[in-house]
């Protein structure tokens, strides 16, 4: 960063954000006024929730996703339609057919990392042409497909991304909606009542250089895929069930030890993994891919734990 910008700290942040905006549409091929930051994609998610949703507007989702859909709606006062999984932990994109609600749907999915064919999006997309259709694409890079193509053809589409995961920028705090631009003119009317300068002059910066820095990304979303593909080559040769994700994480389970202990036992030596509570999946671990020394290390530590 240039003497010159490190000067312009003392003054607020653009927020229009035209510079950034300018960098994301040329890479999303869509125009500015389609994009909107936000200060991590949670707060885009958040503002589109409190301008498509309210207490006669439900907001439907899957009963195992990301887990914040459900604290806002609680926090908004906003009735939530939960839908299960599939025993495979699949999602039926009929389920959503015809609903007459907002809808939001993680695609891959956390913490199951299992995608949704753009296919089947679009079909839930053509069953609500009258409800916005939220896809939270944060894991989208490790081998989903996006709906960013989708945006032109449908007004309900909302796309939402992160920089945190594939761009590795979680600490910058930078998201990005796409969709129609009346859409995108809701979202940013919620924006400005709350605080017009939600994106500081540093993130700006780095979220436009990460933008235009095609060959770091594509080098290192390439080796997360390869390690997830290692290390849940391993796991299985261990007996675990893994399901087939797409996303930076593997979700596992296996009948020799429950999640919690697992968990726990794994937390003792110093490897964190994320274990969940809810019934329908308590005995699964969603594992996040690092390094292949750390995976390495990992599964010589997980050897240990299963053999005492």
């Amino acid at each position: 960063m240039s003497e010159h910008e490190v000067e312009k700290l003392r003054l607020y942040s653009d927020p229009a954000c035209a510079d950034l905006l300018k960098a994301a549409a040329a890479h999303f091929g869509l125009q500015p006024e389609q994009i909107m930051p936000g200060n991590g994609s949670d707060e885009n998610l958040f503002f589109a929730l409190r301008a498509f949703c309210d207490a006669d507007h439900p907001l439907a989702y899957a009963d195992i996703t990301y887990g914040c859909y459900g604290v806002w709606c609680g926090l908004m006062h906003i009735p939530s339609h939960i839908i299960p999984l599939k025993e495979d932990f699949t999602l039926d994109p009929k389920d959503y057919y015809g609903l007459n609600q907002t809808i939001v749907l993680a695609n891959p999915n956390a913490p199951t990392g299992i995608a949704l064919p753009r296919a089947e999006i679009e079909g839930i997309l053509k069953a609500n042409p009258n409800n916005v259709v939220i896809v939270d694409e944060a894991y989208v890079d490790f081998g989903g497909e996006s709906c960013v193509p989708l945006i032109d053809q449908y007004e309900n589409l909302l796309v939402v991304q992160t920089f945190s995961k594939s761009r590795q920028l979680a600490g910058a705090r930078l998201g990005l909606a796409m969709g129609n631009a009346k859409l995108i003119a809701d979202l940013n009317r919620v924006k400005f009542s709350l605080n017009p300068y939600n994106i500081n002059r540093l993130t700006l910066k780095a979220g436009q250089a990460a933008l235009e820095d095609t060959a770091y990304f594509d080098r290192t979303r390439a080796a997360i895929v390869d390690t997830r593909a290692w290390t849940k080559q391993q796991l299985e040769q261990r007996g675990f069930a893994v399901l087939d994700s797409r996303s930076n994480f593997l979700f596992a389970s296996t009948d020799r030890k429950d999640g919690g202990t697992l968990y726990k036992e794994l937390k003792k030596n110093g490897i964190l993994v994320r274990h969940f509570d809810a019934p329908r999946i308590q005995n699964w671990l969603r594992i996040t891919i690092g390094t292949p020394e750390q995976m390495q290390t990992f599964m010589e530590t997980l050897d240990k734990i299963m053999e005492e």
